[in-house]
């Protein structure tokens, strides 16, 4: 029978990421239940890397990862992985207070921004209609390689000795003396030391399979469409626009207009699909922001976002579960925390010290714990 250090269950990018950090010095398994690495959200993400998305440790960890996605490690990824867009959030009147709110976030984090008027909002996305009286633009958002990020880390941890299986769930999980033993499907049954539930919307399964209680992990739908630009409209110059209130966003995506409503619709954790009144809510927010007119839906899809009550994720050891570790509940968010929440997960798993440099950023043990609700 074969033995492992680590099981990591999950190979969208949470468990790539983190298999990737624990394979450097650790026998490391890979497992994902699909036919593909990253089916579900992590093949469906919005690519966007954008320093003021998410709460405080989101923006955290995120500008901890700045460093990485500049510069990958040697073999990671044969291109950059960002590309420079800017992200211009927009506001009417009656949203000036939040985006008074978010541009004072946006400078306790130390990132870049500025403050702009409606007309020169404007003079940047010129479909947008005079309603919009302000806007803060992030000049330094940009837009992920998200399928060069998520392979280069599925690469990185095969080429430091990690196995990855597919078609391969966790169906069977049994404490015994010292570690585990897990039944996957397809027969194979392994030895583990320690569980890693990086499955997504699935963790509070997996988590129960185990023993352990969930967390209350809510994975929530959203719904993207593309669109046909205007003639005349050069859309590959334009920034990411996100309403303030995040009511809906919009972004160039390989000619096309990426647009959604931004929704969070509680969900079971399914293989989502969109739906038509999420799709009509989608056009009808962009029509009323901007002077677009869109008679037609080129394609739309679905992804599930999973959050932790407190929309921070859940990265450490189990309180209750000798050798369980939750690494889980990274919302929509991520692509753009991966470099720094593998390593601070990695870190936790193997039981050493915070990376100086994500201690400097203010990240620290408790924000992530499972322990905190208990």
């Amino acid at each position: 029978m074969r033995r492992y250090d680590y099981l990591v269950i999950g190979s969208g990018i949470a468990g790539a990421s983190i298999a990737c950090e624990l394979a450097d010095s650790a026998s490391v398994l890979v497992v994902e239940r699909e036919a593909s690495h990253g089916y579900h959200t992590t093949g469906r993400s919005a690519a966007m890397f954008i320093e003021s998305y998410g709460n405080a440790w989101i923006r955290r960890l995120t500008g901890a990862s700045r460093a990485f996605f500049d510069a990958p490690p040697d073999g990671f990824c044969d291109h950059p992985l960002l590309r420079r867009r800017g992200c211009l959030n927009i506001a009417t009147r009656d949203q000036l207070p939040a985006l008074d709110a978010l541009a004072a976030d946006i400078v306790a984090e130390g990132s870049g921004m500025r403050e702009i008027s409606g007309e020169a909002a404007r003079a940047m996305v010129p479909v947008l209609r005079p309603d919009v009286v302000a806007a803060v633009f992030e000049p330094d958002s940009s837009d992920i390689d998200t399928h060069g990020l998520h392979a280069g880390y599925l690469r990185m941890a095969r080429a430091r000795g990690a196995d990855l299986q597919l078609n391969a769930g966790a169906e069977r999980i049994e404490r015994r003396a010292g570690g585990w033993r897990v039944s996957l499907a397809g027969g194979d049954t392994i030895e583990v030391g320690v569980i890693v539930n990086a499955a997504g919307a699935w963790s509070d399964e997996v988590a129960e399979r185990a023993g352990a209680r969930p967390v209350g992990l809510e994975p929530r739908r959203r719904t993207v469409i593309l669109i046909d630009p205007p003639a005349g409209l050069a859309i590959e110059t334009l920034p990411t626009v996100i309403d303030v209130d995040e009511q809906f966003y919009f972004k160039p995506e390989s000619g096309r207009l990426l647009a959604s409503p931004a929704d969070e619709t509680l969900s079971a954790p399914v293989d989502a699909a969109p739906e038509e009144l999420d799709i009509a809510i989608c056009v009808d927010r962009i029509e009323t922001a901007t002077t677009l007119s869109i008679s037609h839906v080129g394609r739309s899809w679905a992804g599930l976002r999973t959050f932790a009550p407190d929309r921070t994720p859940v990265f450490g050891y189990d309180p209750d579960i000798v050798g369980f570790f939750w690494f889980a509940g990274q919302g929509g968010y991520g692509m753009q925390t991966a470099p720094a929440a593998a390593r601070l997960g990695a870190a936790l798993a193997r039981e050493r010290e915070i990376p100086a440099d994500l201690c400097e950023r203010g990240l620290r043990v408790m924000p992530f714990s499972p322990s905190r609700w208990r």
